[in-house]
């Protein structure tokens, strides 16, 4: 098989891993992980939404989390080389990220998110497909002079939670829509687990085959069904060579229920086990990607260590293996 040999991953457990935790995260834990991350050898990350969080509570500390990271003597002397993003779906939250970007706290790099499905577009960001693009050709070039790099979200490529199948072709003229509107890259979500191996695959090559430009394009899998990995390997073979991720595969749709309280998040929750809808797992990928020969980036001994102590953070085993059984031994341990 022809692999890349180098990828680059990032992890967005911060922002997506945590959102769907019925719990408040303290602040204090997401900014101890962020570092981490950082230190870890991550140079993408995804720390915060900066929607209203009346509806989505566990992003109230947005402001607070991201001048913290700006402000850590921890990972100041690798800051310059880290894009942090935060989530901006509609236009009070890109105004906010502009503006926190003049005061010199805020993101690097925003996220506006399209999926090809109408009625799942309309949940996640309260308008018709149609007056979101309206907007977005607003408001990408406004952030890209305010500096931001932006990030153009689709979705739904594979299935989607509300309607059921989707065409993959569509996703390939929403990619090119946004990178005609001047978006920075483009991620191609699997937002509820609908993609199977043979179609990531081919979804893929048409995107590459299309003409677009690899390095701006990102790889985003759930695990719902457990097909993440077998997912990632499709990719790896398309040619892909942008992954995101999070630890023990946490994640998905925001929380409808935080301490204690119902909230709106973004509605009912689609699956039948809300539980078993995470990401696929920064440990479980960067594992598998490095006993491929796969040049990571990362000191993956360390992101085993930060997964351990996310475990402890939301306070339940989480889904990755690697974390219990290690890495595979890289020389002989000289036991008989």
């Amino acid at each position: 098989m022809n692999y890349p040999k180098k990828v680059t991953i990032g992890d967005i457990t911060v922002r997506d891993g945590f959102q769907h935790e019925e719990m408040f995260i303290p602040t204090d834990a997401k900014v101890w992980l962020a570092e981490q991350l950082i230190l870890s050898g991550f140079r993408h990350i995804e720390v915060t939404n900066l929607g209203n969080p009346s509806g989505m509570p566990q992003f109230r500390d947005a402001d607070e989390v991201l001048k913290r990271i700006r402000a850590s003597k921890t990972v100041a002397p690798l800051l310059d080389k880290v894009s942090i993003t935060a989530i901006t779906i509609r236009e009070k939250a890109i105004e906010r990220a502009i503006q926190a970007r003049k005061e010199g706290w805020g993101p690097d790099r925003i996220l506006l998110m399209v999926s090809t499905s109408e009625s799942h577009h309309r949940k996640n960001s309260g308008l018709s497909l149609e007056d979101y693009w309206k907007m977005a050709e607003k408001y990408v070039p406004m952030a890209r002079e305010a500096g931001l790099k932006v990030n153009g979200t689709v979705s739904t490529i594979w299935g989607c939670p509300i309607e059921g199948p989707t065409k993959m072709e569509k996703a390939i003229e929403f990619t090119k829509r946004w990178l005609d509107i001047g978006v920075n890259d483009v991620e191609h979500a699997d937002h509820d687990g609908s993609a199977s191996p043979d179609r990531v695959y081919r979804y893929y090559s048409m995107l590459l085959d299309s003409g677009v430009r690899v390095e701006k394009q990102i790889v985003h899998f759930h695990t719902t069904r457990g097909w993440g990995l077998a997912n990632v390997l499709a990719a790896l073979q398309a040619g892909m060579v942008n992954y995101e991720s999070t630890m023990g595969g946490i994640g998905g749709q925001p929380a409808n229920f935080v301490s204690g309280v119902p909230v709106a998040g973004t509605g009912s929750y689609y699956y039948k086990d809300p539980n078993l809808v995470g990401l696929v797992s920064t440990e479980d990928m960067a594992v598998m990607m490095d006993e491929m020969g796969i040049d990571t980036q990362l000191d993956i001994d360390k992101i085993l260590e930060v997964g351990s102590m996310v475990e402890r953070i939301v306070g339940r085993r989480l889904r990755s293996e690697s974390i219990r059984n290690g890495r595979i031994p890289k020389s002989l341990t000289g036991k008989a």
